[in-house]
């Protein structure tokens, strides 16, 4: 059976382009019109619908729903809302509305107290206005997602400083369907956002529990805490790029095992192998037969830990080849990781 091929989508900042234009269009012309297209940075041109296209007081509204694609995004179908209206003034006015985040920490592409929209999306709204209206023209444009700030809750924007809504994103106007490149992106600006808060050690975690257990063990502002996922090669990588002193690494013992076994991600995908690799630790360390038939039984790495417990040899092995793969990808850097059982508390610190 052939494989789905997954339809790629557009990005919040495309969107608000797209609506800004549409705007633009009744704002001048007086009528409405079908759609809107622009030319995205990703070197092709694009048509969206307009809803709710409504010119009255001298101000022309609309919206345009987004469509992510295949692609799992928390911004797929929403509704990105334009209001235009003439100014006396000269040039473009971007006003955040309802549900649209505004930066309040250092570190980001745009500057603390302004609307977060990225400078490419900016770029391609001022492109779209300006293929309306003669450059110079004073216009404000109000742009909103009415549900944007229930929206944001289910990503990191809190914690990165951008409240009450979502950010306009993208650098190309299109998003790939299952890309890594959002959240490493995320985690690239999330590793900014620290260092520019002055914050001198970083909290790498795996998952939810790990970094909850994380912040009970150690006494460090929010901003030190990047959810990393199964991005542990590029987090790690990143960090030594930007320099980063001191890194705290948090996981359960299932995540450090794929580290120890040197996979740059840690996703479920070669447990066998990693339990094989285990067993060969198992022998190696001399641990006895009834031990060794443990792991020959095991089904994953869970049932070994919860089996052995935090203090079996073979738990230290692990915990101390993860140490040792991990330090030579961030050379000079002060590195420690904490262990995290599966009742969610910090049971050893390696390093």
């Amino acid at each position: 059976m052939a494989k789905k091929t997954l339809r790629s989508g557009y990005t919040t900042g495309t969107c608000a382009a797209a609506a800004a234009k549409g705007a633009a269009l009744l704002l001048r012309d007086g009528v409405t019109s079908a759609a809107a297209e622009i030319t995205l940075p990703a070197g092709f041109a694009a048509q969206f619908t307009l809803h709710g296209q409504q010119f009255a007081g001298g101000v022309a509204r609309c919206f345009v729903i987004n469509d992510a694609g295949d692609d799992p995004d928390v911004t797929h179908g929403i509704e990105l809302h334009a209001e235009l209206r003439r100014t006396a003034g000269a040039g473009l006015e971007i006003v955040a509305g309802t549900g649209i985040g505004r930066v309040t920490k250092p570190g980001l592409a745009v500057a603390v107290g302004q609307p977060a929209i990225n400078p490419v999306p900016r770029q391609m709204i001022e492109r779209a206005l300006g293929e309306v209206f003669p450059p110079g023209t004073g216009l404000q444009l109000t742009l909103s997602i009415p549900d944007g700030e229930q929206r944001a809750e289910k990503t990191l924007n809190a914690r990165l400083g951008i409240l009450g809504g979502l950010s306009l994103l993208g650098t190309t106007g299109v998003v790939r369907p299952l890309s890594h490149k959002a959240w490493t992106d995320t985690l690239e600006v999330a590793i900014d956002v620290a260092q520019a808060a002055g914050v001198m050690t970083l909290v790498l975690s795996t998952g939810r529990t790990s970094e909850l257990a994380a912040r009970q063990h150690l006494s460090l502002p929010e901003v030190s805490f990047v959810m990393m996922g199964d991005y542990i090669g590029y987090t790690l990588e990143a960090c030594h790029r930007k320099g980063v002193p001191k890194i705290a690494l948090s996981g359960q013992f299932a995540k450090l095992l794929k580290i120890a076994c040197g996979h740059p991600q840690t996703h479920v995908r070669h447990s066998q192998l990693d339990l094989a690799r285990l067993e060969q630790w198992g022998r190696e360390i001399g641990l006895d037969a009834a031990e060794c038939q443990q792991l020959e039984l095991a089904n994953t790495a869970r049932q070994v830990y919860e089996d052995l417990g935090a203090g079996s040899a073979l738990v230290e092995r692990v915990g101390q080849e993860a140490l040792t793969i991990c330090q030579k990808q961030v050379p000079g850097a002060k590195l420690s990781i904490l262990l995290v059982d599966y009742q969610g508390s910090v049971a050893k610190v390696y390093g």
